[in-house]
């Protein structure tokens, strides 16, 4: 069940974002940090309680409050699942000691070597001057 909840979370997160990026983009920029923008400063005339401003801080805590949803569902998920300090305990090898590998049959490196021997022609044994055509 709780596969299912997260999965409409992640769902309506996914559209709070969307919505957000819309609405962040359409705002008129200020741009006081870059020395653009109107002269009004950072209060404009209608100060900052338009329309897209509240819409954008309802968004914005919509945001949080899925994120901080998710991180508990998550939680919630890892609680239920086996725990790395349970008492099952994989097997130890010493460091450093090699593992064993088996090898089925010629590998992917030993078929390209055999190929390359076939089409490559006899190495030159020294210099070679370059033949005009």
């Amino acid at each position: 069940m709780e596969g299912h909840m997260q999965t409409v979370v992640v769902v309506i997160h996914l559209m709070i974002v969307a919505a957000l990026i819309g609405v962040v983009l359409l705002q008129r920029s200020e741009g006081g940090g870059l020395g653009m923008g109107s002269g009004g400063g950072f209060m404009s005339s209608r100060g900052t309680t338009n329309l897209l401003t509240r819409t954008t801080a309802i968004l914005a805590i919509g945001f949080f409050a899925t994120s901080l949803l998710l991180s508990w569902i998550a939680s919630l998920d890892r609680k239920a699942g086996p725990s790395p300090l349970s008492g099952t305990t994989a097997p130890i090898s010493q460091p450093g000691a090699p593992t064993p590998v088996t090898p089925t049959g010629p590998g992917l490196l030993d078929t390209l070597k055999q190929q390359d021997q076939k089409q490559a022609p006899a190495a030159p044994s020294g210099p070679q001057v370059p033949r005009s055509q």
